[in-house]
């Protein structure tokens, strides 16, 4: 697991006051236990789960980055870590569609994180360039979500 999303996550267990984060990537699996004691730093620990045998080719390729949009205009980042819905429900019509005129404030798209829905609004008014995430697919904090032109 990447070092800077560590990081990033002992960051946001410390921030949030919560006192254990369980997060499993692939085969990896990493767990941030806060300290019983009032100040004491979040710690992580992370543990690889039957790894199955890497081809050459697997091995050698890193894992992949947000790219970059191609699409002109405002990137949407996302405001934490979670799952990425473009829909309120499975099986409903989905918030924005690429071409939708959004107003700033308008819900856009839905992060459930630590079983918690959080409702992503647009931070500024436009036409839905891109959407950059698939249905369901895990998101970090800054992760490229839309562009909104």
């Amino acid at each position: 697991m990447d070092l800077r999303k560590l990081k990033k996550l002992i960051d946001l267990v410390e921030e949030s006051g919560i006192a254990e984060l369980e997060i499993t990537e692939g085969e990896e699996k990493v767990r941030i236990s806060r300290n019983n004691t009032a100040n004491a730093p979040a710690t992580a620990t992370v543990m690889q789960v039957a790894a199955p045998a890497a081809t050459p080719a697997a091995a050698a390729s890193p894992a992949p980055e947000p790219v970059a949009p191609a699409a002109e205009g405002h990137v949407l980042k996302s405001p934490m870590v979670g799952t990425y819905y473009r829909a309120p429900t499975p099986g409903a019509k989905a918030f924005v569609e690429v071409g939708q005129t959004v107003t700033e404030g308008e819900t856009v798209c839905i992060i459930e994180a630590m079983k918690l829905l959080n409702e992503i609004e647009a931070d500024r008014s436009g036409v839905i360039k891109a959407i950059l995430v698939e249905n369901g697919q895990p998101v970090e904090y800054g992760h490229p979500l839309m562009v909104i032109g």
